[in-house]
């Protein structure tokens, strides 16, 4: 009788400590539900990243990309980010070194990465951000351009409207005769913006010259050559220029030259105003496309190019004020 009353007991006491093993997995010492640990991803895509050189533009691209995917994905996506430091040939390196690692995609942030992975593969998905015309860049015939390379290349374009650009020009400075355009003669996609805007400011009754710089060393120079020859001038989405706003703004602001630039970040370091895309969700819509061949299979040559949703006109309030521009209404102060 004792036999049995113990067993039964000890089958009671096992019982309710399986019940109480099974209620804390459920809902926790507190009661509270306990969120189940995410499933592991898959597969882990690995993402090569080229950026061209470091500048507030390209890196809002790439971590809008990198944010867009993470997203996405979240632990199933490693990326192997390389800066080029503003060196075509280190561009061609770091190419050549993410075909031989191996990896699912390359993010080529700008004109020069863009060419050099081209260059490097054939196979491996490659998906462009901060690249103005894709048919320049690639060496497409315009007559042949679809709005897809066909290859194993597509992206988002950095181009903003360039007859709106001329237009916002045209707003602030409608008394100036000479507007002078600067740019890196070595960046194939600033040669093709500087040509349509020129065609674009003399429609608007303008006469234009051009200053061209080849490199770094040689713009406070083609500044200085500028300043005493036009009234305003205008820089195109030009990597080398972003980069050296700061020798830019030496030369002309003293010399009280107004300049308008294509994108905000160049603005803010030299210019007075811009009609600027926001290089961040261009990056971030790069990112939206990487998923969609990484995970749902999509053929990257027949992805169109695609371009910003939208554009802002913005302004740098204290260099306005200082060299007597005055802004309409309708646009943003960029932050200082």
């Amino acid at each position: 009788m004792k036999k049995n009353l113990m067993k039964t007991m000890l089958a009671s006491v096992s019982s309710l400590a399986l019940l109480a093993g099974c209620g804390t997995a459920e809902t926790g010492s507190t009661g509270s539900p306990v969120a189940e640990a995410a499933p592991a991803p898959e597969k882990t895509y690995t993402v090569g990243i080229c950026q061209l050189v470091q500048h507030e533009a390209l890196d809002a691209a790439t971590q809008g990309f990198k944010d867009a995917l993470t997203e996405k994905l979240g632990d199933g996506v490693k990326f192997d980010e390389q800066n080029a430091s503003g060196d075509s040939a280190t561009c061609a390196t770091i190419a050549n070194q993410f075909v031989s690692s191996g990896v699912d995609l390359i993010m080529a942030n700008a004109t020069p990465p863009l060419q050099s992975c081209a260059a490097a593969t054939n196979e491996i998905p490659i998906l462009g951000t901060s690249v103005t015309d894709y048919a320049t860049a690639l060496q497409i015939d315009v007559n042949d351009w679809t709005g897809k390379t066909g290859a194993n290349i597509s992206g988002t374009s950095d181009l903003a409207p360039l007859a709106e650009q001329a237009a916002l020009l045209k707003e602030l400075f409608p008394d100036a005769q000479t507007v002078g355009l600067l740019y890196c003669s070595a960046e194939p996609n600033s040669v093709y913006q500087v040509r349509v805007m020129t065609e674009e400011l003399t429609k608007l009754g303008y006469s234009t010259e051009d200053y061209a710089f080849a490199d770094s060393n040689d713009i406070a120079s083609v500044c200085t050559n500028a300043t005493g020859k036009v009234d305003v001038l205008y820089i195109p989405t030009d990597n080398a220029a972003a980069s050296a706003t700061e020798v830019i703004n030496n030369v002309c602001f003293p010399a009280g030259i107004p300049i308008v630039t294509g994108e905000e970040g160049i603005c803010a370091g030299c210019g007075v105003a811009t009609l600027s895309i926001s290089y961040y969700d261009l990056g971030y819509q790069t990112g939206l496309m990487a998923y969609d061949v990484l995970a749902n299979g999509t053929d990257v040559s027949e992805m169109e190019i695609k371009f910003a949703p939208n554009v802002t006109k913005k302004y740098v309030a204290s260099r306005c004020e200082a060299l007597g521009v005055t802004i309409p209404e309708g646009y943003e102060a960029i932050a200082e």
